[in-house]
Parts: structure tokens; sequence; C-alpha cells
């Protein structure tokens, strides 16, 4: 019997570890705009997103935004946005990617305080969607389909 990876792979899909970190949350370490950073993996976020204070760091333009983020306890914050961004995940491209940026504070807290590392960002369910992902759980890893060239 074929494994999931063996069939993935020859669907053109890339596998890329995850980490589990101490607050039970899936890591990814993902380059944007060529600068490589920490990500948490979630679902839930409708958008990929990055901390005001790695604006910079991440050689991001930014603009403003009537966009409203809430999460992690937090609510109604103000955000700003960047377009155009490029984004790698392994060998997994996109060169569209439209970045909400908004402060990070609170999730970073609230992972320092659980014995586990800040993250510079979010990868949302925009990037999910797009790559057509599958997550293995069992296996900490995540597919990403390649667009066929």
């Amino acid at each position: 019997m074929a494994t999931l990876k063996k069939i993935l792979k020859d669907k053109n899909y890339v596998r890329i570890p995850l980490a589990l970190t101490a607050t039970d949350h899936l890591e990814i370490i993902a380059e944007i705009n060529s600068v490589e950073g920490r990500f948490i993996l979630d679902t839930g976020a409708s958008n990929t997103c990055i901390g005001l204070d790695r604006i910079e760091q991440f050689k991001l333009i930014s603009e403003e935004s009537i966009i409203k983020a809430a999460g992690a306890g937090a609510t109604n914050m103000e955000t700003l946005v960047s377009k155009k961004n490029t984004i790698n995940l392994n060998s997994w491209q996109y060169k569209k990617l439209e970045i909400v940026l908004f402060d990070l504070k609170h999730v970073n807290e609230a992972l320092t305080t659980h014995n586990a590392a800040p993250v510079d960002g979010i990868i949302g369910a925009d990037i999910l969607k797009k790559s057509k992902a599958i997550i293995d759980y069992n296996k900490k890893c995540i597919y990403l389909k390649k667009k066929k060239r």
C-alpha cells in the first residue's frame, strides 16, 4: 500500500516539516521576501499576518487597512496591509501574497508565558487554500501542492 507521502509526491506536493511548540501550536519556517522567520500555522486565521515590529525585517511596504484584527483574546486591533510579497515554504512559492500587519505582542506574551519561543507571524488559511494544503498531524508535516510549470 502506498504511503501518503508517496501519493502526494506523485501529485506534485512538497512536504514541509512542522515543529510542535510547548503550547501545542504547529510552527513552520517560512521565507517572506527572502527573509527567514518562524510562524505559527493557524487554520483558524483567515490571513497570513506578521507583527508590526517586523515590518523592516521582512522588507514590507505597508499601507493603511480597514481590516480589524481579532484573536487570542484581543479584538478590534488596528492593522496595516502589505501587498505583493513573496513567500517561500521549502520549494513552494507564491509571489502575490497580501499580509496583514498588526501588533502580535499579546500572541508572543502568551507563547513565552508557556515557555514557547515568540514568533514573527502567522501562516493563515489564505496560504492553506492557495496551496491545497494537507496537514499530517501525526507526522508533524504539511504538504503543499506546487503549481505545474
